[in-house]
């Protein structure tokens, strides 16, 4: 772990952080490059939509089961063993849906996915804290969220195209062999962190479990993620019913989430550098952002034709970065370092469990009460969690060192 006025430590930090954005985005965008392309895939081997929906939904449930947990490993293990064995899942998963033959099958290489991906995501965010100097936490996170945001936009449109060209199989066969490929390249270049350790763990104790949940910024920070990727799970899902309801063809709903995308991670560099500014008020800063995200969604409901999608999308993008940007480095500092995986843990388990909660229980609403209601009704909830977020973390001031 680097040292506050470590010279050394601090003359390395572009180094590894450049080691950690690079492997970010290569590790979502060889995962990403299949999400768009196995639903295709399963209804080639006969599945329904509602089989359809249970492989995405098994791939949500286990990375929102498994964050938290791994995170709790990462602490007592060292970052760089989880990283290691997230990756070695994800690029066996891949080979695997190769071998599929039934939709039955991807149920279950998709939970198998979703373990990989839960080992990466929580480890790598506490690994960039674990890297970073306490005054540059914000940009540390704006360049990591940008390094995944690209991959996860990138990694779609490029096995789209590679899956129309090479077929499915051989399609998971490059991507299965790319990411053993990182295997390789993670343990040749990502140097191992110390993570600090709790007198408690020695003596077998689960060390900060307590002060976590007694914890009100880091709770508040939990509650925000939740809150607003309930509100991004609506987005995702239902946005492209409910744009095409309004006669927009699919190129241009392709058009709305490419805008969405972008914007996001391109926001998220200066509002990074925004927030190392802003250390002793990124709760205020987070909390406006989560609240610009909640009229962004509600504003949906006005939504009539293809500029107004393109607006409020971008719209959607900025308040994403401005919120998320600042609450990353937040949750670092909330904790203490040997509480950092579980605190990211739990953060990425929020995102899941969000976006799912939302995929399931809002498909009924809408049946009832048709998209502007539910996308304004959506809206409201995430402001309300933006105030509730706030509330909890306003009082919390200054850096942990």
């Amino acid at each position: 772990m680097l040292r506050p006025g470590d010279r050394s430590g601090f003359a390395s930090y572009e180094k590894l952080l450049l080691i950690c954005c690079s492997l970010a985005f290569a590790s979502y965008f060889a995962s990403y490059m299949r999400i768009p392309v196995v639903p295709l895939f399963a209804r080639e081997l006969g599945a329904t939509t509602q089989e359809v929906g249970f492989i995405n939904s098994a791939f949500l449930l286990m990375s929102g089961a498994l964050a938290l947990p791994f995170g709790m490993l990462s602490d007592r293990w060292g970052r760089k063993p989880l990283v290691l064995a997230g990756l070695a899942v994800s690029g066996a998963t891949s080979l695997l849906l190769c071998l599929g033959q039934t939709p039955g099958q991807l149920i279950w290489i998709y939970l198998l996915f979703g373990c990989g991906l839960a080992a990466i995501g929580p480890t790598l965010m506490s690994y960039t804290a674990d890297i970073s100097p306490p005054t540059h936490l914000g940009r540390s996170y704006g360049w990591y969220t940008t390094a995944i945001y690209s991959g996860m936009s990138l990694g779609p449109a490029v096995g789209g195209f590679l899956a129309e060209g090479l077929g499915f199989r051989l399609l998971f066969l490059v991507a299965g062999f790319f990411v053993f490929f990182l295997v390789g390249l993670a343990a040749w270049f990502l140097p191992a962190t110390e993570t600090a350790r709790n007198p408690l763990e020695e003596s077998g104790s689960s060390p900060g479990w307590g002060e976590l949940l007694h914890n009100r910024p880091l709770l508040g920070c939990w509650l925000a993620t939740l809150g607003s990727c309930f509100g991004l799970g609506m987005f995702v899902t239902f946005s492209p019913l409910f744009a095409q309801a309004q006669g927009l063809t699919v190129s241009d709903v392709g058009l709305i989430f490419a805008i969405q995308a972008v914007v996001n991670a391109l926001s998220r560099l200066p509002f990074g550098r925004l927030s190392d500014r802003m250390a002793r008020h990124r709760g205020a800063l987070a909390a406006l952002g989560f609240g610009a995200l909640g009229v962004s969604m509600g504003a949906f409901a006005l939504a009539d034709g293809l500029i107004s999608f393109l607006l409020l999308a971008m719209a959607l993008g900025v308040s994403m970065g401005l919120a998320f940007t600042p609450l990353g480095a937040l949750i670092s500092e909330t904790v203490p370092p040997e509480s950092r995986g579980l605190a990211m843990g739990g953060y990425n388990t929020c995102i899941y469990l969000g976006m799912m909660l939302s995929s399931a229980f809002m498909g009924s609403v809408i049946q009832q009460m048709g998209f502007p209601f539910t996308f304004l009704l959506t809206g409201l909830l995430s402001v309300a969690v933006a105030g509730g977020f706030y509330g909890l973390i306003r009082s919390f001031r200054g850096r942990r060192e």
